[in-house]
């Protein structure tokens, strides 16, 4: 049997704009939001800010862990000492990459516990990028001798968030280092349903991603499509039967191409009522494509490019002249031998043309005689 206790849960941040866990809160104990806390977490004790509060009814077996107790002021001291030893391991830890010319590599953050026996660092690089993960690490624990050293491997979206600056669309600070505690998984989808623009420039952030806005107002648009027919699809309106060209879904209305009476546009309650209303637009005109007249047109013609050749090393090139050499003399004695076979041999034309002469010499021998 499960039993339910009611339990005050708390949300503890770690970072800036990072993600939220939840905690609870030991009876008699008293917090607000904004009071900082010591927790226990899979990467050794943590202090952490409390940013929500909230009563919920919990198994008792629940694995969401209680915390040890509000920072003091010895506490609050050792956090500050901490982050003064990140930023010092960040320095040892870039001038080690420098070393190493892994331009690739970049350390975005380190993050020490608090008892100090454990740091974690956030790495970026590509997967292409060649980096031994065991070398590096066996080469800067020799500056942390003391100190248990874990290595995380980050995206482009952390990247953009930690480093911040102006978003794709032009605003002052991006949504991810705003706002946004957790990326959602964005789809090209997403775009298509609210007729965004597919251009790479429109619909990318910085971090060279699909931009998370796009999830922002896509469930308003799948539930308004719901109701209304889809694009291509031949509908009977309230002017008579035509193809839906256009879905319109935050004015609840399609347009619909009419084979006589070109593009209009018609309301969900029109198409179900089969009436026009007062309000109705009327003809609506569809972007037109542009058409150029021929002295518009300037005709560009290419030459043909150079085919590319192919350096090849100076030991190849020399094997390929002796290889080249040897080839043009074994066709000029081939020549030669094929020449004196054809002196020798006369074809049976040459025979017959020579064959009068011959017996005339004769004939003259025997009349001298």
């Amino acid at each position: 049997m499960v039993i339910m206790v009611e339990n005050t849960i708390i949300g503890v941040q770690f970072n800036p704009v990072g993600k939220v866990y939840d905690f609870v809160l030991p009876d008699g104990e008293m917090v607000r939001v904004g009071d900082i806390v010591l927790v226990s977490t899979t990467r050794g004790r943590q202090l952490g800010e409390v940013v929500r509060k909230r009563s919920k009814q919990i198994d008792e077996s629940s694995e969401i862990q209680p915390i040890e107790r509000i920072a003091n002021e010895e506490d609050l001291a050792v956090w500050e000492a901490n982050k003064l030893r990140e930023q010092e391991a960040l320095e040892k830890i870039r001038a080690y990459l420098k070393e190493q010319r892994l331009e690739g590599v970049k350390v975005l953050a380190a993050d020490y516990s608090f008892d100090g026996n454990r740091m974690t660092l956030y790495l970026s690089y590509e997967p292409n990028q060649y980096f031994d993960l065991r070398t590096f690490i066996r080469d800067i624990s020799k500056d942390f001798s003391d100190t248990h050293i874990e290595v995380r491997q980050i995206g482009p979206r952390d990247v953009a968030k930690a480093i911040s600056g102006l978003g794709a669309c032009g605003i002052e600070k991006r949504c991810c280092s705003r706002f946004l505690t957790n990326f959602s998984s964005i789809s090209i989808k997403m775009a298509k349903s609210q007729d965004i623009s597919l251009t790479p420039m429109e619909i990318t952030g910085m971090c060279g991603r699909l931009r998370c806005c796009l999830a922002y107002e896509y469930e308003t648009y799948e539930e308004a499509r719901k109701n209304l027919p889809k694009r291509k699809k031949v509908i009977q309106t309230p002017l008579g039967e035509g193809r839906v060209v256009q879905v319109l879904p935050l004015s609840n209305s399609v347009v619909v191409d009419l084979p006589e009476k070109g593009p209009r546009q018609f309301s969900l309650e029109e198409l179900q009522s089969g009436k026009l209303s007062d309000k109705n637009p009327g003809e609506v005109s569809l972007p037109q494509v542009d058409v150029f007249e021929e002295a518009d047109v300037e005709l560009l013609t290419f030459e043909e490019p150079v085919p590319f050749k192919e350096t090849k090393p100076q030991h190849e090139r020399k094997s390929d002249r002796s290889r080249q050499h040897s080839s043009n003399r074994k066709a000029s004695s081939e020549r030669r031998r094929s020449g004196h076979n054809q002196k020798q041999t006369k074809s049976p034309a040459q025979k017959r043309q020579n064959q009068p002469s011959e017996n005339k010499n004769k004939n003259q021998g025997q009349n001298k005689k």
